[in-house]
This record gives C-alpha cells, sequence and structure tokens, in this order.
C-alpha cells in the first residue's frame, strides 16, 4: 500500500525557532526529511505533505518558502497563518505565490475558544476559498463544536479536522467526542485526518485501542473524505512511526483495497491537491 504522510512537521535548525519543542525534551532537536524518508520509505510511505511547526511567529513565512526545496519527495506545504490578525490577507497573497503551498493552518487547541469565534477570524479563513488553499483545524474534543461553527460558516473553503479531532483516549472519552465528531462530519466541505491520536492514548496502547476510534472516524466521514498523517515527530512521544503505520493497516484490513487506496493515498492527491506526489 502507498502512503501519502499528510501531517509531517519538519524542523530544521537553525533556520527556524519552535519554541514549544523546548517542553518536550524528547523531540527538541532538528527533524529533516531526510532522516524521516530514510525510515518511511521502508513502511511504503512514498510523499508527505509538511505540516507547519508552529515556528516563531515572524519566520512563518520563511518556513513555508523552505519546504519548496525540502526534499523531492515533500509534495506540499501547509504554512502557518494568522487569521486573527487584520494582515492576514496579505499573508495570504504570498502564499499564493508558492505552488507548494496547499493550504493554512492556525493551532487552536492550545489557544481561548474565543479566537476562532471573532468576525476577523472568519472573515479572514473565507479568503482561503478565493486562493484555493485549504484550512487545518487542530482542536481539542471539547472544541469540535467551534470548529463545526468555523467549517458552516466557511462553506467555500475545504477544511481537514486534525488528529481525529483529539479524542481522550486515555480517559475513555468516546462518548462525548463522537457526538462531535458526527456533527462536524455532517458538513460536506470537512474532510478528517486519521492521525496524532496515539500520543492521546495511555502508554503502552495497541490497535484495538485506537481501533473504536479510527472507525467510527471513517463511519460518520465515509471513505472519501478521509486522509492518513503521522504527525511525526510528535507520534515519538507515545509510539513509533513503524507502530502506527502497522496499527492503521491493521485497523482498515478488512476494508476493500479501493477504499483504503483513497485513505492512505487517493484522498491526499485530490483534497490537497498534490500533483507531485510519487
Amino acid at each position: 500500500m502507498q502512503i501519502i504522510d499528510t501531517h509531517l512537521h519538519l524542523v530544521y535548525r537553525p533556520q527556524f525557532d519552535v519554541p514549544w519543542l523546548a517542553n518536550y525534551p524528547a523531540i527538541d532537536r532538528a527533524w529533516t526529511a531526510d532522516e524521516y524518508f530514510a525510515a518511511a520509505e521502508k513502511l511504503g510511505i512514498v510523499a508527505a505533505l509538511h505540516m507547519e511547526a508552529d515556528v516563531a511567529e515572524g519566520q512563518m513565512l520563511a518556513e513555508a518558502e523552505f519546504m519548496a526545496t525540502a526534499h523531492p519527495r515533500v509534495s506540499g506545504a501547509i504554512a502557518a497563518g494568522r487569521p486573527e490578525h487584520a494582515d492576514f490577507y496579505q499573508h495570504v497573497q504570498a502564499l499564493q505565490s508558492l505552488p507548494h503551498v496547499k493550504g493554512v493552518r492556525r493551532i487552536l487547541h492550545t489557544m481561548p475558544d474565543e479566537l476562532s469565534e471573532s468576525s476577523q477570524f472568519v472573515e479572514n479563513v473565507r479568503l482561503l476559498a478565493e486562493a484555493d488553499l485549504s484550512f487545518d483545524l487542530c482542536v481539542r474534543a471539547n472544541q469540535l463544536h467551534l470548529a463545526y461553527e468555523l467549517a458552516a460558516s466557511a462553506p467555500k473553503v475545504q477544511f481537514v479536522l486534525d488528529h481525529c479531532g483529539n479524542p481522550d483516549i486515555a480517559n475513555e472519552g468516546f462518548k462525548s467526542w463522537s457526538v462531535g465528531l458526527k456533527k462536524i462530519a455532517s458538513l460536506p466541505n470537512v474532510a478528517a485526518k486519521v492521525s496524532g491520536i496515539a500520543v492521546n492514548a495511555a502508554p503502552g496502547w495497541s490497535t484495538e485501542t485506537l481501533k473504536p476510534y479510527v472507525e467510527h472516524l471513517i463511519e460518520v466521514f465515509g471513505w472519501d473524505r478521509v486522509v492518513w498523517g503521522s504527525d511525526h515527530p510528535v507520534l515519538l512521544l507515545n509510539g513509533s512511526l513503524e507502530r502506527w503505520v502497522e496499527a492503521s493497516l491493521a485497523i482498515t484490513a478488512s476494508a476493500a483495497e479501493s477504499d483504503r487506496a483513497k485513505l492512505f493515498n487517493g484522498n491526499a492527491r485530490r483534497i490537497y491537491r498534490l500533483e507531485a506526489a510519487r
């Protein structure tokens, strides 16, 4: 099975400052595409999309520009952006000059809920439709209602919900998460990413631990609106790339090969417009 990783955080030092990594000493270092693909290619990962790494705000555009030549198998990038700022339109214009940039993400799960509710934030996100850029939604499970409201307010924008909506697996948070997930899945302009959930599980997680969450996500979104991502290197805080790939393949083993191909590569090419993905 060919796999396109739609959620790879590349960290190049000293070029870029990634302040939050200091909180996680186990992964507080550079993470290059050469190092990643040396391991990933052995697992069937043929291409990847760089997901903005929450660099220092003044470096957001430079990070997006840098990823154009990071590695032949880095087929695109999701750039950082600040829709709450008045100059967001100018930032989007700059991103439009970078063909490898496919979308924008603004981290929300560590921010006050009010951030995405402001009229300026919503209006600026709507601008992405004209620029043919998507918006990745990174929220906690208890913020899924905020993600729903934002996506409903910008129906012409393609949204992608990161990390299955971040269910609290360690504390058996399936019920409340599943309700919010089903609601946001009702919006046709939202796709979802099978990624990042191992870090929400207790240490020693098994494939069976994660299976109900992945299966429910696919059930409510359907095979045409799901993509796969590693969340590397964050996933290393509670697992490994090999283990996550193996779990993902095992969870979907009983599905039709045509459906699995959609999840692992086909939908990524279409939703993120990764024409160059190998």
